[in-house]
């Protein structure tokens, strides 16, 4: 990937430098839900990773292989059940917790496959999307950009929902970044923070 190209992906996707500082040069990764395998493709090239991605849709799985990247068809709402337990350095959930529909399967699974968790999702107590809700609409934004009725977002959380989660789901929280137009946000998080990003691990 060049200079060029490694820019532009982090303008259009500034989680996947967030994510990469938290990754550990030649990990092994599972990215699940991973489009088209930009996000695996920008590890291997920054972080020497070895990896595979799981995506069901077939137009994105043909840009995966065209990225070189070891891709997997599978729904994640059926489990991960083709992985042994520990098999990875890391589970990747970037920006697709929002639409499973067992959110707690899949952090459970999560859990079970991989030594670490990292999940990234558009915070819904943003306090823009909450003036929207307010003024009796649903929000859309760059990270909601979808109308109620055409939106795959069926669990939208806040930074409180995710971390009760992670409490119900046995998992104990490494570190959390949250995050304003690339810029992190330190003061009232879950009222001025876009995007949440976790690292967590099974609690012992």
């Amino acid at each position: 990937m060049s200079d060029t190209t490694m820019t532009s992906a982090i303008a259009l996707r500034p989680d996947f430098e967030a994510i990469a500082e938290w990754i550990k040069p030649g990990a092994k990764i599972l990215d699940l839900g991973c489009g088209d395998g930009s996000l695996l493709r920008y590890l291997r090239d920054t972080r020497n990773v070895f990896g595979y991605g799981v995506e069901i849709d077939d137009d994105k799985l043909l840009k995966c292989f065209a990225n070189g990247i070891n891709v997997i068809q599978n729904d994640l709402e059926s489990g991960l059940s083709s992985f042994e337990s520990d098999s990875f350095d890391y589970v990747i959930l970037s920006q697709t917790l929002q639409a499973m529909r067992h959110t707690e399967g899949i952090i459970q699974e999560m859990l079970r496959v991989g030594k670490e968790g990292i999940v990234s999702f558009p915070n819904f107590g943003y306090w823009k999307n909450r003036m929207q809700v307010i003024s009796g609409h649903m929000p859309i934004s760059k990270e909601l950009p979808y109308h109620w009725y055409d939106t795959p977002n069926i669990h939208l959380c806040t930074l409180g929902d995710f971390e009760a989660l992670c409490q119900q789901c046995n998992a104990r929280i490494l570190e959390r970044r949250v995050m304003n137009n690339n810029c992190p946000v330190h003061f009232l998080p879950n009222l001025m923070g876009v995007l949440a990003f976790y690292r967590f691990e099974r609690r012992m």
